[in-house]
């Protein structure tokens, strides 16, 4: 008689033992033998009972039963209930986190009853033993989380399959024919998950929309929307709505408010800019100061709470900038036409006019609603030329308020605030959106100049409310605060900036801590640990948010910070301008627990947002990698992790990984507090910060994943191949797969297990 395949008979093994655990789990605290579990399982075979019976003595010896009498058992104390947040991954490493805790709890996909990463459980978490790490299993799913997927379909003649790269799920979903929505093989789709049988491999579901053909610029980037659950068009009834507006500016309208369209007044803005939602004034006033005006599109004129307009606006919390376009957070018609401070056009503004004398101190400051005409727009390269050459449109205007910006920068980081001037990545694309060139976005002097003003207002709205001048407590307010930095992180910023000879204060006041990271920034300017102590530098700060707990701004060194400036694209902003119309009318203050709610909203949104901006951003250079193949860069190390070093390339601030598993010269450890690897046996060690020459090797365009090659001094992979002979970087990227082969292969599964 054959014998069964060994493969056969583990996956036999495995059904058997499941499903003796799912009996004991339903036991409580009964006894059984082995003969009621043979009974119960369906085991009817002499050979399939004796597996159960030592099965059952296994699991005795190993405490995961207890023996009452021979051959009785009872499970021990199985744990307790308990409620929390399923987490689901595709590598099969499923937890939850129990509600209250912080820490996730394995649960093995048997015992997952096909939760979706998301759902609310409950669970019964198994009692620790010695030894073991905790798991539990999903009794019920309280409440299902509705998410989609995203990726390539694949459709045969009866039905039709999603294949994705989520993350979140291993498996292909299964999708009848009648749920496939028109979509056809190659097709980008957004797919919801309908039913899990228990029985069943794959999930159901069903195609909610279909983006585009694969690979497509505007289906990938609809994706990267869809993938965050940001929208990338609008509802038909908003945009309607938002049509029907009524420009005009009535003569009771401008009576109401403070008439400046005879005052210079000019909007300075990104070259492809639509949305002007600030402008500058400036005029000599008769004492021989300046007084300088900062108008803001007075949005929610237009925009009344609770219409279809604001609860769209309210949802979206802020506009969507992606590498190719920008998803806004108010219809275009809005946005780009009637809120617009476009030149030579009456608008309606909310503004701060400020006194000033000529070293830039406010003599007086007033908040108020306003009527502008805009004389010129500038972009930020027009107004630098004037700068830069004295002559121009509108210059006196704008060389006096780079002089004043100048002077509160300066007295801004004397007072502790912090200077992070990073490059930004742009790109060049075609008519296709496929990237042809990259370009970096330097911050000068008149993008200085907005942010100063623009500063300048928001703290000055944010100490009008927040510090009452009737000394009363304050009415309820959206603030945006940032928290001081993590203490031990800001310990180990200080230990690495010490090997390099910096001094960063650990402890002092905020201000004492920021002169002293400041300090840092400037001095290591052009040095081999620049990108290393400025990245350690940014990591250490917490992430600023929107609150009505003000606890004050650290990395800027405000007391009293707000947004104010951007309504056009940030909703937190609107909410500013309609507390500040109630409270300067003597309003009461409203309800702080549903203003909260709002601004956690807000910043959760704001945090979805700039994740899909990365997301893009990381797509487009994948792209333009994957037309460079085998090309050489010089980089430097941007992240140590376990599973490789993250190099970021001088040239264009694209981002690949050399995996640890192509490190094939030794077996190297993660040193998380150095943030670094070090070989074992050579003691070689990559670190953060590094200087290092690689080659493109590999570009994954539909996973966004780019692969580099560590190159050595003589232009070669830093790599043996499989008789320990050293190759040539074409040959190392042109063998890849031999070269997992013969001796190294033990190592690298090793690195691999790690």
């Amino acid at each position: 008689m054959a014998t069964a395949p060994k493969h056969t008979r583990r996956k036999v093994t495995r059904e058997l033992y499941a499903m003796i655990d799912d009996f004991i789990d339903n036991q409580g605290n009964k006894t059984f033998n082995y003969k009621q579990v043979s009974h119960a399982i369906g085991a009817d075979t002499p050979q399939a009972q004796k597996a159960v019976a030592m099965r059952l003595a296994e699991m005795e010896f190993d405490g995961e039963l207890i023996e009452v009498t021979p051959g009785k058992y009872k499970a021990p104390n199985r744990g307790n209930v308990a409620t929390g947040v399923f987490i689901r991954r595709s590598n099969g490493k499923n937890t939850v986190i129990l509600d209250g805790d912080d820490e996730g709890i394995f649960v093995a996909e048997r015992n997952s009853m096909h939760a979706l990463n998301g759902d609310k459980v409950k669970v019964l978490v198994a009692a620790r033993r010695k030894g073991v790490e905790p798991e539990c299993k999903v009794l019920e799913i309280i409440e299902k989380n509705d998410q989609v997927f995203i990726g390539a379909l694949t459709v045969e003649r009866h039905y039709g399959t999603l294949s994705t790269d989520s993350k979140f799920l291993a498996t292909d979903i299964f999708i009848p024919r009648g749920k496939l929505k028109g979509g056809k093989t190659g097709d980008k789709a957004i797919v919801r998950i309908t039913d899990w049988p228990d029985d069943a491999k794959n999930p159901h579901g069903e195609v909610v929309d279909i983006l585009g053909r694969n690979g497509e610029n505007n289906a990938e980037m609809h994706a990267i929307l869809a993938e965050f659950g940001l929208p990338y068009h609008y509802p038909e009834q908003v945009e309607r709505a938002a049509e029907k507006i009524d420009a005009g500016i009535t003569p009771a309208e401008i009576a109401r408010r403070v008439d400046m369209r005879d005052v210079t007044t000019f909007t300075i803005d990104p070259r492809d800019a639509k949305d002007f939602d600030d402008a500058l004034s400036l005029r000599r006033l008769p004492n021989g100061n300046w007084e300088a005006g900062v108008h803001i599109a007075d949005v929610t004129h237009y925009v009344r709470p609770e219409s279809a307009l604001d609860k769209e606006a309210q949802k979206r919390a802020t506009s969507v900038y992606l590498v190719d376009r920008v998803v806004p957070m108010l219809p275009e018609h809005l946005s780009n036409g009637i809120c617009s401070l476009r030149p030579d056009e009456e608008k309606l503004t909310f503004s701060c006019v400020f006194e000033m004398d000529g070293d830039a101190n406010v003599i007086k400051s007033s908040i108020c609603r306003t009527v502008i005409k805009s004389n010129r727009r500038f972009t930020y390269e027009e107004a630098q030329e004037i700068i830069e050459t004295g002559t121009g449109d509108y210059a006196e205007e704008i060389l006096e308020l780079d002089k004043l910006a100048k002077i509160l920068r300066l007295r801004r980081y004397e007072n502790g605030s912090v200077e992070f001037d990073r490059e930004e990545v742009r790109f060049d694309i075609d008519e296709n959106g496929h990237p042809v060139d990259v370009f970096f976005k330097v911050s000068k002097d008149s993008n200085k100049l907005i942010e100063e003003f623009m500063l300048l207002a928001n703290r000055t709205v944010a100490q009008r409310i927040g510090q009452p001048k009737d000394k009363k407590k304050p009415k309820a307010f959206v603030y945006r605060v940032h928290d001081k930095p993590d203490d031990m992180k800001l310990v180990d910023l200080a230990a690495i900036a010490r090997n390099f000879g910096y001094k960063i204060k650990t402890s002092g006041t905020a201000k004492e801590i920021n002169k002293s990271i400041n300090k840092m920034l400037v001095d290591i300017k052009g040095k081999g640990e620049e990108n290393l102590l400025s990245v350690l530098a940014i990591r250490s700060m917490a992430k600023a948010v929107y609150s009505t707990d003000n606890i004050g701004h650290y990395g800027l060194g405000f007391d009293y910070y707000t947004h104010f400036t951007s309504p056009i694209r940030r909703y937190p902003d609107m909410m500013v301008h309609r507390l500040l119309e109630k409270y300067l009318d003597g309003g009461r203050s409203v309800n702080q627990p549903k203003l909260e709610e709002q601004c956690k909203h807000s910043s959760d949104m704001e945090q979805l947002a700039a994740n899909a901006e990365r997301a893009s951003i990381k797509y487009k250079q994948v792209e333009y990698l994957a037309d460079r193949l085998g090309e050489m860069y010089d980089g430097v190390i941007s992240g140590v992790t376990e599973w490789g070093l993250y190099v970021e390339l001088n040239e264009n601030k694209c981002e690949g990984l050399v995996p640890i598993r192509d490190l094939a010269d030794d077996y190297y450890d993660f040193d998380e507090r150095n943030y670094c690897l070090v070989g074992r046996h050579t003691k070689t060690r990559y670190r953060l910060g590094d200087e290092v020459k690689v080659q493109v090797a590999r570009a994954n365009v539909e996973r966004k994943m780019v692969d580099f090659a560590l190159i050595d001094d003589k232009g070669r992979p830093a790599a043996d191949d499989n008789a320990g002979n050293d190759v040539t970087a074409k040959e190392a990227l042109g063998n890849s797969d031999k070269l997992k082969k013969g001796p190294r292969r033990a190592k690298q599964q090793r690195t691999r297990r790690r």
